[in-house]
């Protein structure tokens, strides 16, 4: 098997050591290079040709943002960004994704010692991941301008009403309806993809798992929301679930749903530990959702590494009435998730990402 090759984008030589050091150690990754900034780069993936990027966002020169949206353009490639945990830090990795990157990670910010081993196996686990990411669908939806990313302040939900594949259709069941969705590699893109397709008038509540630190996940909830008829936000502790409202479950924190009389109650726990190495975990909000009597339920998931769902998904269709919806492979970045979902059988409809939106509201 052919080495991952990998070249290393960022502006500290003590960061550059750092990740070389952290990636040669595994077997099947060889560091052909690194690079100071955007520019320096540009020049390397040419001359270089490398399997995987690992680029920083802020790098002086060109930074991290401008050089991935020519990168995508004129010589496409798996990148990797590494973030800083600050909200500016996580609204540019919001854009970084929009342009193209297939992940990130954040930047040890704690006592070097205790965060250095953390950082060394994810970003091992990721660079492998991108190495086998589905390019050619992220080369479809990237954007690669920051004037093309929408935001609240540039259109307002007024302005997009009606962009909803259609009215939610009332399927010929009876009772109330749950909607839960689960992610992680990728997630980003799909989620935008399916929540701007859903109508203000969504007869059911939306609970989502996405794999991602904490701090990230309200930039993506704000992201969401400026995009989508729903209401997006991230998930609080004790809030009552409403209608047409989606909840992403907050980076470091489990998402419970709990039947609180007539009514779903979101409880946020730190106190069940990760699992899979996953907090929020898919499996851990299916489990709590599997619980709930007197609903039916749609189940979704989507691209992202690992199996995280197919456990909670078990146990959603032994609990009773449930819908599972995977994405396909075709548009999957990271086929692993819907691949161990599709696995245990269970799985009712397999789509592709355009039309998953359209397939839920089939079941609504």
């Amino acid at each position: 098997m052919p080495k991952i090759k990998v070249l290393i984008v960022d502006d500290s030589a003590f960061m550059r050591k750092l990740i070389n050091d952290f990636l040669s150690e595994h077997p099947s990754i060889d560091v052909i290079g690194t690079a100071r900034n955007g520019e320096d780069a540009l020049k390397k993936i040419g001359a270089l040709k490398p399997d995987v990027v690992t680029m920083d966002i802020e790098m002086p020169v060109m930074d991290g943002l401008e050089a991935l949206q020519i990168i995508m353009k004129e010589r496409p490639v798996p990148v990797l960004m590494l973030s800083s945990t600050t909200q500016l830090g996580a609204e540019n990795t919001m854009l970084a994704i929009s342009y193209g990157a297939i992940d990130f990670i954040t930047k040890p910010s704690g006592p070097i010692s205790l965060d250095l081993i953390k950082v060394k196996e994810e970003l091992i686990e990721k660079v492998i991941s991108a190495s086998k990411a589905n390019l050619a669908e992220i080369m479809k939806k990237t954007t690669y301008a920051k004037s093309t990313i929408p935001s609240t302040k540039e259109c307002s939900k007024i302005e997009r009403k009606g962009q909803s594949l259609r009215p939610a259709q009332k399927s010929h069941a009876n009772g109330k309806k749950i909607i839960c969705i689960g992610t992680s590699t990728g997630g980003p893109r799909a989620l935008q993809e399916v929540v701007t397709k859903l109508p203000k008038d969504l007869d059911a509540a939306v609970f989502v798992v996405q794999h991602m630190p904490a701090g990230f996940t309200k930039s993506l909830a704000a992201r969401l929301d400026s995009l989508s008829e729903c209401r997006v936000k991230e998930a609080e502790d004790g809030e009552i679930a409403e209608k047409g409202t989606i909840y992403i479950a907050p980076g470091g924190y489990h998402l419970l749903v709990k039947e609180a009389g007539a009514r779903l109650k979101i409880e946020l726990s730190t106190n069940i530990p990760p699992k899979s190495g996953h907090r929020p975990s898919v499996d851990v909000m299916f489990q709590s959702i599997s619980t709930i009597s007197g609903y039916t339920k749609i189940a979704v998931i989507m691209t992202g590494m690992g199996a995280d769902g197919s456990q909670g998904l078990i146990e959603l269709k032994n609990s009773g009435e449930v819908t599972a919806i995977a994405e396909s492979e075709a548009t999957s970045i990271v086929y692993g998730m819907p691949k161990a979902a599709i696995a245990t059988n269970l799985v009712d409809e397999v789509e592709n990402v355009d039309k998953i939106a359209e397939t839920i509201l089939q079941y609504i």
